[in-house]
């Protein structure tokens, strides 16, 4: 393992755009600041990350069902959410270099109070931490995109990208409820992007302005909430455990009271031990009626619940679960991220130290690779993949020799390799190496798609 834990970020990046997970967007323009793509193999992974989320929260669920809201929303939805009027961050600007920085990070980096309003000024001793430079005072920042709907280019036609995607689940209560004749306790669940302007993003993929959120939430019983509350702690915590996560690695940070957004009850994060010092994975909110009171009041649409069984009234309360889709990809790779000595049965390896990454096989890009031992194998090899594909993610590789393919393999985490060689036309079997044992077993072609299914369910 790598000790360095700065030495193993470089690094995963590195890897991540030489394998094709990730690449910075728009590059042979020179880059956009903090927005990234993600290649061929990224895809893959991210989709499989949502794939499981998708399957924990909603497949196996049955009071939780799935919703795909708008990017662009009714203007009015984000004067009801409180984010035009305080999703804000304190921002400061270097009167000499011209670099812009939140003002509560430069006052915590100093050991100060980050208390403060717009208009005030930051403390004598803070200065631009790039130049030294004396910085201007604090404004409010919405870090809300904004763009325009239809011919005109005026206050009428402002509209915003979303910044969450739980607005689109709060405006829909209704629809869902009356569409799927759910009864409390439900959920609503939804995947899908999400834009902030943030001024200072970084750490790779952890913070950028363009980013996928997996959310649900949860509609209770004012009653439930703490009961409720407790409960998706416990289960979001045991979904990354239950992936590969080492349970040294994840931590429950409770919100304190002074943290706490003016509407919430409680608060909890899901953090990580990334190797930075932002730690957030997922946050699990008690949000109390805020959400539905406030859309019922801008609106006028009655958004309260009646229990059919007391006939009680009442404006349901919402427990949260909000994670990002970029964020998990990100932790699932650094949690794979390992470097072995030369592994037996890569005797040309001249490689000091070797890439494996060990990825849940449920979150694997590729889940098997079909390598023929000779160019002379391939027609063989090439039906093999054929009918793999049909079924699994897979890779055909037949370039360099066969311990420099399982090498790549291992590299990008594909479980399983599937080895054609000279046998096999006289005996009908493959030779299937296991990434992380290395253990290899002979399989039949006959079997090898059950063998397989098997493996990775």
């Amino acid at each position: 393992m790598i000790d360095n834990q700065d030495k193993k970020m470089e690094k995963l990046v590195s890897l991540c755009k030489r394998r094709g997970f990730v690449f910075q967007s728009s590059e042979i323009y020179g880059g956009i600041n903090s927005i990234y793509d993600y290649g061929p193999l990224g895809v893959e992974l991210k989709n499989n990350v949502k794939k499981q989320w998708w399957r924990a929260m909603v497949q196996l669920k049955e009071n939780i069902v799935g919703l795909d809201s708008g990017v662009l929303m009714h203007p009015r939805i984000w004067e009801a959410s409180g984010h035009l009027a305080g999703f804000t961050d304190p921002l400061v600007d270097c009167k000499v270099c011209r670099k812009r920085f939140r003002a509560d990070h430069l006052l915590e980096a100093a050991g100060l109070k980050p208390d403060f309003r717009a208009g005030s000024k930051l403390a004598a001793e803070v200065k631009c931490p790039e130049c030294g430079g004396e910085l201007t005072e604090i404004r409010d920042f919405n870090l809300m995109f904004k763009t325009f709907m239809g011919a005109l280019e005026d206050s009428a036609s402002q509209i915003y990208l979303r910044p969450e995607t739980a607005q689109g689940i709060y405006v829909n209560f209704l629809n869902v409820l009356n569409s799927s004749r759910q009864k409390l306790p439900f959920g609503i669940a939804q995947i899908g992007k999400a834009f902030r302007n943030e001024i200072t993003p970084g750490n790779f993929t952890f913070r950028t302005r363009e980013f996928e959120q997996m959310e649900m939430q949860f509609f209770v019983n004012p009653k439930e909430a703490d009961k409720w509350f407790d409960f998706w702690q416990a289960t979001r915590l045991n979904w990354y455990k239950d992936l590969g996560v080492k349970t040294e690695h994840l931590h429950f940070r409770p919100h304190a009271k002074n943290e706490l957004a003016h509407y919430a009850k409680a608060a909890c994060d899901v953090e990580y031990d990334f190797p930075f010092s932002d730690r957030e994975l997922e946050g699990i909110h008690n949000r109390g009626d805020w959400d539905l009171s406030r859309h019922q009041q801008y609106s006028g649409a009655d958004l309260s619940y009646r229990d059919e069984e007391t006939k009680e009234k009442f404006i349901p309360w919402v427990i949260e679960t909000s994670s990002g889709a970029d964020r998990a990809a990100l932790m699932f790779l650094l949690e794979a991220y390992t470097e072995v000595e030369p592994r037996s049965g890569d005797e040309d390896s001249k490689h000091d130290k070797e890439v494996v990454l060990r990825l849940d096989r449920r979150l694997a890009p590729i889940k098997a690779a079909i390598l023929p031992l000779s160019k002379k194998l391939e027609s063989g090899a090439l039906e093999v993949f054929a009918k793999l594909r049909e079924e699994f993610m897979c890779q055909y590789d037949v370039a360099g020799s066969i311990g420099k393919r399982y090498r790549r393999q291992d590299e990008i985490g594909t479980p399983f390799c599937v080895t054609v060689d000279f046998d096999t036309a006289q005996d009908g079997a493959v030779t299937v190496r296991e990434r992380d044992s290395m253990a290899q077993e002979r399989v039949s072609q006959n079997e090898l798609k059950n063998y397989l299914r098997e493996k990775l369910n």
